[in-house]
Protein backbone atom coordinates (compact mmCIF):
# COMPACT_ATOMS: atom_id res chain seq x y z
CA UNK A 1 0.00 0.00 0.00
CA UNK A 2 1.18 3.59 -0.72
CA UNK A 3 0.09 6.19 2.16
CA UNK A 4 0.15 10.09 0.64
CA UNK A 5 2.16 12.43 3.42
CA UNK A 6 1.89 16.10 2.87
CA UNK A 7 3.05 19.01 4.47
CA UNK A 8 0.42 21.32 5.55
CA UNK A 9 1.02 24.14 2.87
CA UNK A 10 -0.76 22.82 -0.15
CA UNK A 11 -3.97 24.08 1.30
CA UNK A 12 -6.36 21.37 -0.23
CA UNK A 13 -9.04 21.85 2.34
CA UNK A 14 -10.06 19.80 4.98
CA UNK A 15 -13.25 17.99 2.39
CA UNK A 16 -10.09 17.04 -0.55
CA UNK A 17 -7.48 16.21 2.38
CA UNK A 18 -10.35 13.35 3.97
CA UNK A 19 -11.22 12.50 0.07
CA UNK A 20 -7.75 11.44 -1.27
CA UNK A 21 -6.56 9.67 2.31
CA UNK A 22 -3.96 12.56 2.83
CA UNK A 23 -1.73 12.23 5.98
CA UNK A 24 -0.77 15.96 7.06
CA UNK A 25 2.80 16.43 8.51
CA UNK A 26 2.32 20.64 10.39
CA UNK A 27 4.11 23.22 9.73
CA UNK A 28 4.26 25.89 12.57
CA UNK A 29 3.78 29.39 12.84
CA UNK A 30 4.48 31.11 15.86
CA UNK A 31 3.33 34.17 16.84
CA UNK A 32 5.22 35.72 19.66
CA UNK A 33 5.43 33.81 22.26
CA UNK A 34 3.00 31.21 21.25
CA UNK A 35 3.44 28.05 18.47
CA UNK A 36 0.49 27.07 16.98
CA UNK A 37 0.55 23.60 14.44
CA UNK A 38 -0.78 24.12 10.62
CA UNK A 39 -3.31 22.50 9.17
CA UNK A 40 -7.18 22.77 7.70
CA UNK A 41 -8.61 23.84 11.19
CA UNK A 42 -6.16 26.53 11.54
CA UNK A 43 -8.10 30.21 11.69
CA UNK A 44 -5.73 32.72 9.26
CA UNK A 45 -8.30 35.53 10.96
CA UNK A 46 -6.71 35.05 14.44
CA UNK A 47 -3.49 35.27 12.92
CA UNK A 48 -3.98 38.93 11.31
CA UNK A 49 -5.75 40.22 14.31
CA UNK A 50 -2.16 39.35 16.01
CA UNK A 51 -0.28 40.67 13.41
CA UNK A 52 -2.22 43.87 12.97
CA UNK A 53 -2.10 44.51 17.19
CA UNK A 54 1.40 43.77 17.13
CA UNK A 55 2.26 45.14 13.74
CA UNK A 56 4.52 42.49 12.66
CA UNK A 57 4.00 39.48 11.05
CA UNK A 58 4.46 35.57 12.71
CA UNK A 59 7.23 33.37 11.44
CA UNK A 60 6.98 29.79 10.10
CA UNK A 61 8.86 26.83 10.55
CA UNK A 62 8.94 23.56 9.04
CA UNK A 63 8.46 20.64 11.15
CA UNK A 64 10.77 18.74 13.21
CA UNK A 65 12.48 15.64 12.51
CA UNK A 66 10.95 13.83 15.72
CA UNK A 67 7.65 14.65 13.93
CA UNK A 68 8.67 13.62 10.23
CA UNK A 69 9.57 9.95 12.20
CA UNK A 70 6.77 10.02 13.98
CA UNK A 71 4.98 9.88 10.51
CA UNK A 72 7.24 7.56 9.05
CA UNK A 73 7.35 4.77 11.80
CA UNK A 74 3.32 4.68 11.75
CA UNK A 75 3.89 3.59 7.97
CA UNK A 76 6.84 1.79 8.47
CA UNK A 77 5.19 -0.73 11.13
CA UNK A 78 2.31 -0.99 8.81
CA UNK A 79 4.76 -1.86 5.94
CA UNK A 80 3.48 0.48 3.69
CA UNK A 81 5.66 3.15 1.18
CA UNK A 82 5.26 6.89 1.81
CA UNK A 83 4.79 9.84 -1.21
CA UNK A 84 5.89 12.61 0.54
CA UNK A 85 4.36 15.85 -0.72
CA UNK A 86 6.47 19.52 0.34
CA UNK A 87 6.47 22.98 -0.50
CA UNK A 88 9.44 23.85 -2.72
CA UNK A 89 12.95 23.43 -1.64
CA UNK A 90 13.57 26.94 -2.36
CA UNK A 91 10.91 27.96 0.42
CA UNK A 92 11.66 25.57 3.09
CA UNK A 93 13.41 22.71 5.00
CA UNK A 94 10.46 20.18 4.65
CA UNK A 95 11.45 17.80 1.94
CA UNK A 96 14.70 17.71 3.39
CA UNK A 97 13.61 17.02 7.10
CA UNK A 98 11.18 14.43 6.02
CA UNK A 99 14.26 12.68 3.62
CA UNK A 100 16.70 12.92 6.91
CA UNK A 101 13.75 11.78 8.93
CA UNK A 102 13.50 8.44 6.50
CA UNK A 103 17.25 7.86 6.98
CA UNK A 104 17.09 7.94 10.46
CA UNK A 105 13.83 5.30 10.97
CA UNK A 106 15.82 3.15 8.31
CA UNK A 107 13.13 3.55 5.88
CA UNK A 108 14.92 5.57 2.91
CA UNK A 109 14.03 2.81 0.14
CA UNK A 110 10.37 3.22 1.44
CA UNK A 111 9.85 6.87 1.18
CA UNK A 112 9.68 9.09 -2.02
CA UNK A 113 9.47 12.38 -1.91
CA UNK A 114 8.17 14.88 -3.88
CA UNK A 115 9.71 18.41 -3.62
CA UNK A 116 6.92 20.06 -5.35
CA UNK A 117 8.33 23.20 -6.89
CA UNK A 118 5.28 24.84 -5.90
CA UNK A 119 3.34 26.04 -2.70
CA UNK A 120 -0.42 26.18 -2.17
CA UNK A 121 -2.56 24.42 -3.62
CA UNK A 122 0.20 24.34 -6.53
CA UNK A 123 1.15 21.07 -4.51
CA UNK A 124 -2.29 20.31 -3.76
CA UNK A 125 -2.54 19.87 -7.49
CA UNK A 126 0.00 17.48 -7.81
CA UNK A 127 -1.40 15.54 -5.00
CA UNK A 128 -5.14 15.26 -6.76
CA UNK A 129 -2.62 13.84 -9.90
CA UNK A 130 -1.28 11.42 -7.57
CA UNK A 131 -4.09 9.94 -5.98
CA UNK A 132 -5.34 9.43 -9.60
CA UNK A 133 -2.67 7.85 -10.86
CA UNK A 134 -2.72 5.06 -7.60
CA UNK A 135 -6.86 4.71 -8.49
CA UNK A 136 -6.11 4.05 -12.18
CA UNK A 137 -4.11 0.77 -11.75
CA UNK A 138 -1.14 -1.06 -9.92
CA UNK A 139 1.44 1.58 -9.61
CA UNK A 140 4.58 1.88 -7.02
CA UNK A 141 5.73 4.35 -5.38
CA UNK A 142 8.81 4.76 -7.21
CA UNK A 143 6.84 4.52 -10.53
CA UNK A 144 3.69 7.21 -9.65
CA UNK A 145 7.26 9.43 -8.18
CA UNK A 146 8.76 8.79 -11.67
CA UNK A 147 5.19 10.22 -13.44
CA UNK A 148 4.74 13.15 -11.25
CA UNK A 149 8.66 14.56 -12.15
CA UNK A 150 6.79 15.13 -15.54
CA UNK A 151 3.34 17.24 -14.06
CA UNK A 152 5.54 19.61 -11.76
CA UNK A 153 6.81 21.32 -14.29
CA UNK A 154 3.72 22.13 -15.54
CA UNK A 155 1.80 23.51 -12.58
CA UNK A 156 1.08 26.99 -13.15
CA UNK A 157 0.85 29.11 -9.77
CA UNK A 158 0.53 32.71 -9.12
CA UNK A 159 -1.80 34.96 -7.20
CA UNK A 160 -2.49 38.59 -7.17
CA UNK A 161 -1.56 40.36 -3.39
CA UNK A 162 -3.95 43.07 -1.92
CA UNK A 163 -0.98 44.36 0.01
CA UNK A 164 2.63 43.93 -0.03
CA UNK A 165 3.18 44.47 3.90
CA UNK A 166 3.21 40.59 4.81
CA UNK A 167 5.63 39.89 2.38
CA UNK A 168 7.89 42.92 3.02
CA UNK A 169 7.29 41.81 7.11
CA UNK A 170 8.53 38.00 6.32
CA UNK A 171 11.72 39.04 3.97
CA UNK A 172 10.18 38.50 0.33
CA UNK A 173 10.32 41.93 -0.79
CA UNK A 174 12.44 45.26 0.48
CA UNK A 175 11.16 48.09 2.11
CA UNK A 176 11.05 50.37 -0.93
CA UNK A 177 9.48 47.78 -3.73
CA UNK A 178 6.65 47.73 -0.64
CA UNK A 179 6.53 51.71 0.08
CA UNK A 180 6.67 52.22 -3.86
CA UNK A 181 4.10 49.39 -4.36
CA UNK A 182 1.33 51.32 -1.72
CA UNK A 183 2.12 54.60 -2.50
CA UNK A 184 1.53 54.03 -6.64
CA UNK A 185 -1.88 51.57 -5.95
CA UNK A 186 0.20 49.01 -7.63
CA UNK A 187 -1.21 45.11 -6.60
CA UNK A 188 1.42 42.88 -7.84
CA UNK A 189 0.57 39.30 -9.60
CA UNK A 190 3.29 37.15 -7.54
CA UNK A 191 4.22 34.09 -9.82
CA UNK A 192 6.13 30.41 -8.81
CA UNK A 193 8.60 29.65 -11.47
CA UNK A 194 11.87 27.35 -10.73
CA UNK A 195 10.49 27.42 -7.18
CA UNK A 196 10.80 30.34 -6.17
CA UNK A 197 8.83 33.33 -6.37
CA UNK A 198 8.97 36.40 -8.61
CA UNK A 199 6.89 39.04 -9.94
CA UNK A 200 5.28 39.51 -13.08
CA UNK A 201 2.53 41.97 -14.02
CA UNK A 202 1.53 44.71 -11.88
CA UNK A 203 -2.16 45.54 -11.52
CA UNK A 204 -3.60 48.92 -10.25
CA UNK A 205 -7.10 49.97 -8.98
CA UNK A 206 -9.23 47.93 -6.37
CA UNK A 207 -8.68 44.71 -6.08
CA UNK A 208 -11.73 43.95 -7.59
CA UNK A 209 -11.44 45.23 -10.89
CA UNK A 210 -7.36 43.95 -10.66
CA UNK A 211 -8.64 40.23 -9.59
CA UNK A 212 -11.10 40.32 -12.81
CA UNK A 213 -8.24 41.94 -15.30
CA UNK A 214 -5.84 39.01 -13.37
CA UNK A 215 -8.22 36.25 -14.70
CA UNK A 216 -8.86 37.81 -17.56
CA UNK A 217 -5.06 38.22 -18.80
CA UNK A 218 -4.93 33.87 -17.84
CA UNK A 219 -7.42 32.63 -20.23
CA UNK A 220 -4.85 31.75 -22.90
CA UNK A 221 -3.38 29.51 -20.36
CA UNK A 222 -6.69 28.57 -18.85
CA UNK A 223 -8.15 26.96 -22.29
CA UNK A 224 -5.00 24.66 -22.64
CA UNK A 225 -4.70 23.66 -18.79
CA UNK A 226 -6.00 20.17 -17.79
CA UNK A 227 -9.66 19.45 -17.11
CA UNK A 228 -9.66 17.91 -14.25
CA UNK A 229 -9.38 20.86 -11.50
CA UNK A 230 -8.28 24.06 -11.04
CA UNK A 231 -7.97 26.29 -7.76
CA UNK A 232 -9.10 29.38 -6.98
CA UNK A 233 -7.16 29.58 -2.95
CA UNK A 234 -7.33 32.62 -1.25
CA UNK A 235 -6.48 34.34 2.24
CA UNK A 236 -9.74 36.03 2.84
CA UNK A 237 -11.49 37.96 -0.38
CA UNK A 238 -15.06 38.54 -0.01
CA UNK A 239 -17.56 36.01 -1.19
CA UNK A 240 -18.89 38.04 -3.69
CA UNK A 241 -15.49 38.18 -5.55
CA UNK A 242 -14.75 34.83 -5.09
CA UNK A 243 -18.33 34.27 -7.11
CA UNK A 244 -17.64 36.08 -9.68
CA UNK A 245 -13.64 34.49 -10.62
CA UNK A 246 -15.87 31.32 -10.28
CA UNK A 247 -18.12 32.31 -12.81
CA UNK A 248 -15.85 33.29 -15.35
CA UNK A 249 -14.00 29.92 -15.11
CA UNK A 250 -17.01 28.14 -15.27
CA UNK A 251 -17.97 30.13 -18.50
CA UNK A 252 -14.76 28.55 -20.57
CA UNK A 253 -16.58 25.46 -19.98
CA UNK A 254 -13.31 23.72 -19.70
CA UNK A 255 -12.84 22.26 -15.97
CA UNK A 256 -14.28 19.31 -14.39
CA UNK A 257 -13.77 20.81 -10.70
CA UNK A 258 -13.25 24.27 -10.11
CA UNK A 259 -12.16 24.24 -6.51
CA UNK A 260 -13.01 27.21 -4.01
CA UNK A 261 -9.96 26.83 -0.89
CA UNK A 262 -9.05 28.91 2.00
CA UNK A 263 -5.06 29.68 2.47
CA UNK A 264 -4.09 27.96 5.62
CA UNK A 265 -1.46 29.87 8.39
CA UNK A 266 1.84 29.15 6.79
CA UNK A 267 0.65 30.83 3.19
CA UNK A 268 -1.81 33.55 5.16
CA UNK A 269 1.40 34.60 7.31
CA UNK A 270 3.47 35.30 3.92
CA UNK A 271 0.75 36.64 1.46
CA UNK A 272 -1.55 38.80 4.29
CA UNK A 273 -5.19 38.68 3.81
CA UNK A 274 -6.81 40.01 0.32
CA UNK A 275 -4.39 37.75 -1.65
CA UNK A 276 -6.00 35.43 -4.51
CA UNK A 277 -4.76 33.02 -6.95
CA UNK A 278 -5.57 30.72 -10.05
CA UNK A 279 -4.00 27.40 -10.01
CA UNK A 280 -4.15 24.85 -12.42
CA UNK A 281 -1.58 22.26 -14.66
CA UNK A 282 -1.19 23.60 -18.29
CA UNK A 283 -0.89 20.87 -21.38
CA UNK A 284 2.34 21.12 -23.68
Amino acid sequence: MIRIYADSTNDLGAELIEKNNVRIVPLYVRMGEETVKDGPSFDPDKLYAWADKNKTTPSTAAFSPGDAEEAIREAKAAGDDILFFGISTEMSAACSVFKVAAEEVDYSDHVFVVDSRNLSTGIGLIILKAAKIMEEGNRTAAEVWLELQKIIPKVRASFVVDTLLYLYRGGRCSAVSALAASALGIKPKIVVADGKMGVGAKYRGKIEAVIKKYVNDLEPQLKRADRDAVFITHSGVDAAILEAVKAELTELKHFDNIYITRAGGVISSHCGPGTLGVLFIEND
